[in-house]
């Protein structure tokens, strides 16, 4: 799928998308994906699956926390996965730099292995960037 910056790419992002995105830079994981998932379910256009990448990224930060290093590298495939479309930006996510800061993350998960899981550094854990003043 390929998605151009004339289409959904161009539009702003929606009210609930800032607000799902506003809770998973402030690491609320859970609460981010209630909201996003709404979101998705509710768009039928492609860019729905933006808000599905971003939303299982941060479900995979949400399984880092809670010690589960298989759940968090399998959502953070998923993720990327979604987001791959969208590259480099859509709706003003600098999805470039997500996917990078994802893969940071993917990267030191697989460095620290389950035995040192607990010693990851959060200031790895991925923020979605905006190229506007929507954030």
């Amino acid at each position: 799928m390929v998605v151009h910056i004339d289409g959904p790419c161009s539009e702003a992002l929606p009210p609930e998308v800032l607000r799902g995105i506003e809770e998973f830079n402030a690491g609320q994981y859970f609460e981010q994906h209630e909201i996003l998932e709404l979101a998705w379910r509710a768009e039928l256009r492609p860019v729905r699956n933006l808000y599905r990448g971003i939303l299982q990224i941060g479900v995979a930060c949400l399984h880092l926390q809670r010690g589960n290093m298989v759940g968090a590298l399998k959502l953070l495939d998923r993720g990327c996965y979604w987001l791959q479309s969208f590259h480099p930006v859509c709706q003003g996510v600098d999805v470039e730099r997500l996917l990078s800061d994802a893969d940071k993350m993917r990267e030191e998960v697989n460095r620290l292995g389950l035995e040192q899981l607990g010693d990851f550094d959060p200031n790895l854990f991925p923020r979605v960037h905006l190229l506007s003043a929507s954030l």
